[in-house]
């Protein structure tokens, strides 16, 4: 089953290749900005714990790369927590630079004391090359498929690192195993893998909602358009943050996901590809509505990142 992402890109492909083949900052929106106020008191210190950067002027892309994003610099980003009221902020390596780490140290270095990251895993990175990503503020490895947890958990070692990855829920049994064999904390992105708003009985969650009660994995928080489609407050989506919430709240994270990349695994995407323009807000604004309360929200935006990143 494709995600809401899934089908936006593929709505894109057909209908927009002319103007996908557009050179950076012709007709393209651009990284996307809050567009609604933030509602309630974001306490000090909270932390969006999954962003990127992408600078292709300063920074090129991978040859490789599987898409080519528009520019959402660290210019941008420092706008979009301002808008927030967000004072932290994890980014994320992502795949259009590979494993040159290079864009996303020097935003680290930027940002300052208050930033973070997460390396890409390559399984001949030497100890060496982690101890200088980590000394650039790397507190952690992404990883995209299962059959690399092994051995990214073994990189890691002891590490105060933890791993980042994307599991789509009828592949959590088998990746249960790998975690409870490993002594390396796991952070799921993206709800956990879920995918249908509002049904907390689909094949899967309850091996997540067991997962999070071990403490052994932090599930993050995201946008609701990824599990909803009920634009613009995603009222259906509540009850699967609300049930990952309560199975271990000392477990939970918040991601904007910024800037909203719009990839299909496996595709190969020519030209350069729009960015989802996604209001972050209402994705934050959603969040003061799942938990019980301000302490409930200080400790997913604050005590449950620094534990994790080291802030």
């Amino acid at each position: 089953m494709y995600s809401r992402r899934e089908i936006l890109v593929g709505a894109i492909s057909a209908a927009g290749a002319v103007a996908l083949a557009q050179p950076f900052g012709t007709i393209l929106a651009g990284a996307p900005e809050p567009r609604t106020p933030v509602n309630f008191k974001v306490p000090a210190d909270a932390c969006d714990c999954h962003t990127h950067i992408f600078d292709p002027r300063k920074f090129p892309y991978a040859a490789s790369r599987p898409y080519t994003p528009e520019t959402a610099s660290i210019a941008d980003v420092r706008a979009l927590h301002r808008a927030l009221h967000i004072d932290r902020v994890v980014i994320s390596q992502p795949t259009v630079y590979g494993t040159d780490h290079t864009c996303t140290l020097n935003a680290i270095k930027q940002l300052g004391r208050n930033a973070r990251g997460v390396a890409a895993f390559a399984p001949d990175t030497s100890s060496e090359e982690l101890d200088r990503l980590h000394r650039g503020g790397m507190r952690g490895l992404v990883v995209h498929k299962m059959t690399e947890f092994k051995d990214a958990a073994a990189q890691i070692g002891d590490r105060p690192w933890n791993i980042e990855t994307y599991v789509r829920l009828p592949q959590m049994e088998a990746f249960r195993d790998q975690v409870m064999a490993s002594k390396v904390v796991v952070k799921l992105t993206l709800f956990g893998g879920a995918q249908n708003a509002g049904d907390v009985h689909q094949p899967g969650f309850g091996i997540l909602l067991d997962l999070l009660r071990s403490g052994r994995v932090y599930v993050e928080l995201s946008t609701p358009s990824h599990i909803s489609s009920q634009a613009p407050d995603y009222p259906d989506a509540a009850p699967i943050p609300k049930a990952l919430i309560a199975a271990n709240p000392q477990r939970i994270t918040w991601g904007s996901d910024w800037p909203h990349a719009a990839t299909v695994p496996g595709r190969q995407m020519t030209g350069v590809v729009p960015f989802e323009q996604i209001d972050d807000a209402v994705s934050l604004n959603s969040l003061a509505t799942w938990v019980s309360g301000a302490d409930q929200l200080k400790l997913i935006l604050v005590e449950n990142a620094a534990r994790l990143y080291g802030f």
